[in-house]
């Protein structure tokens, strides 16, 4: 056999083995990033399977790549009302929040294993960020919802606070090689304003030419419209990068960007990146478990765990107190943010960089850095559903439609297919089709009703629980919301499904 064919086979068994573990995850509440990086650790030289891996550079490539189709859709399905409601304490989270953060962790890690306290700083800039990928995991997968604005703001402070972490653990790094003559001075600290500002225009940018090119381009093969945008997040990672800016923040900035916009083949185009975000993720975290090797995890068991203690119980809760209270936040609210500042692959990726540059206690950096991260997506993943419940912050999951209608037209039309949940205190609820004097441009498609599909007729009654589809031709659905929504839902934002592909 060709290597190749060895390789495809452990692939294939990984990414099989990984898939069956989400369902461990859904039953018994463990965090998916713990089983994947289990997974890793057990095929590694120290585990049942027994492969050697050592090469820090392309595990640093693997999470590079992946944690770019995650953030991107992340992006894709970051709405815009969430935007707007939490983007001023997201952005405060994303550069003070992780600069406390660092601090303190890094002080306390200097202290706890008797290192420089460059050394110290160099690991709590590490793991000052939350990682885009174990929050997007427990907030959109865990079987509970948060208030819509605390959400939104841990959300978009994962897929925004990466710069200021990289900007830090570079700056460290600078300072810690061997002849560098580095202060925070004027050189990073333009380089940390050029990573957020030119990583934020090139996402814009490209984020609207991709919808352009995408509704214009008149493919003739639906498959190739999901590819068209991968390659387009793909390019605006990659430009961003080369002009000195942040690619992590570029991608995500465009699949918001997307994400927001009317264009041809949506749901498909949505459906095909959530299936590759999740193949990123467990690639990713097997080629990270792949990495470490237990016995040294072990021998830093002590250490790592006071400052993981440190960071969950002390550093995080300063940042969130310092930078969340001025916007509103309740005690509670606050208390559930700085217990879901979850750590992931972006600390482990950031521990590779000492390694790559040969810096002193590189090794120790990242054992440390791979055990917090381990810690923390165990204790606080596991727990999240837990806290929100303690601390009367937890919402019932919306239920899924069983059923959805779409567009598969490859050109633009003029309408939108809405889904609406019925609750009881929405106006529709306990009408007739024919009392709800439908606006004109607006039809209901289908009435779904437990495991019945239910066609629309004058004397239909609709029910709470229902799901209602509607067909709204475009400019014409103004007030929809008003009549299938509850009061409370019309104030934040729509329930409907995304817009169709048109």
């Amino acid at each position: 056999m060709f290597w190749i064919d060895d390789a495809i086979l452990d692939g294939g068994i990984l990414l099989f083995l990984g898939v069956i573990t989400s369902k461990i995850s859904a039953r018994y509440g463990v965090p998916m990033l713990v089983l994947f990086l289990g997974l890793g650790m057990l095929a590694g030289s120290e585990g049942f399977g027994g492969i050697e891996f050592e090469d820090y550079e392309l595990a640093h490539a693997v999470g590079s790549l992946a944690l770019a189709i995650i953030l991107f859709d992340g992006g894709l399905e970051t709405t815009a009302t969430s935007i707007r409601s939490a983007w001023k304490p997201s952005l405060v989270l994303a550069t003070l929040g992780v600069l406390i953060t660092s601090i303190v962790t890094g002080l306390a890690a200097s202290w706890i294993l008797n290192i420089p306290i460059l050394h110290g700083m160099l690991l709590g800039s590490i793991v000052g960020s939350t990682d885009a990928a174990a929050v997007f995991s427990v907030l959109r997968s865990g079987g509970f919802a948060l208030p819509p604005k605390l959400g939104s703001t841990l959300e978009i402070e994962s897929g925004s606070n990466d710069p200021m972490a990289i900007f830090m653990t570079i700056g460290c790094i600078e300072m810690l090689k061997p002849g560098a003559d580095v202060g925070w001075g004027g050189g990073l600290i333009l380089m940390f304003f050029t990573q957020m500002i030119v990583g934020g225009l090139v996402g814009i940018a490209f984020g609207y030419i991709a919808v352009w090119l995408t509704n214009r381009l008149h493919l003739d093969t639906a498959g190739l419209y999901p590819l068209l945008a991968t390659g387009m997040g793909l390019i605006t990672f990659g430009l961003a990068s080369y002009l000195g800016g942040s690619g992590f923040l570029a991608v995500y900035v465009a699949g918001i960007v997307i994400g927001n916009s009317k264009v041809v083949f949506k749901r498909g185009t949505l459906l095909f990146h959530n299936a590759l975000a999740w193949l990123a993720q467990i690639a990713m975290f097997i080629v990270l478990g792949l990495l470490s090797f237990p016995s040294s995890l072990i021998a830093v068991g002590w250490q790592s765990i006071g400052i993981a203690i440190v960071l969950i119980l002390i550093a995080r809760p300063i940042a969130v107190a310092v930078c969340m209270a001025p916007f509103g936040f309740r005690w509670n609210e606050m208390a559930l943010a700085s217990w879901g500042g979850l750590k992931g692959a972006v600390p482990i990726t950031l521990a590779t960089f000492p390694l790559l540059f040969d810096i002193d206690e590189a090794s120790l950096v990242f054992n440390v850095v791979f055990f917090v991260v381990v810690l923390s997506a165990l204790v606080q993943g596991w727990s999240l559903p837990w806290a929100a419940k303690k601390l009367g912050l937890d919402q019932p999951m919306p239920p899924s439609a069983p059923v959805q209608l779409e567009i598969n037209s490859l050109r633009n039309v003029e309408g939108d297919i809405l889904d609406y949940t019925i609750e009881e205190t929405s106006p529709a609820a306990g009408k007739l089709v024919s009392q709800l004097n439908l606006p004109d441009g607006i039809t209901i498609a289908l009435i779904a009703r437990n495991e019945q599909f239910i066609p629309p007729r004058g004397k239909t009654q609709i029910l709470a629980g229902d799901h209602v589809i509607v067909v709204v031709r475009t400019g014409a659905g103004e007030g929809t919301n008003a009549i299938f929504s509850a009061p409370h839902e019309t104030e934040t934002a729509p329930t409907t499904s995304p817009a169709p592909e048109a």
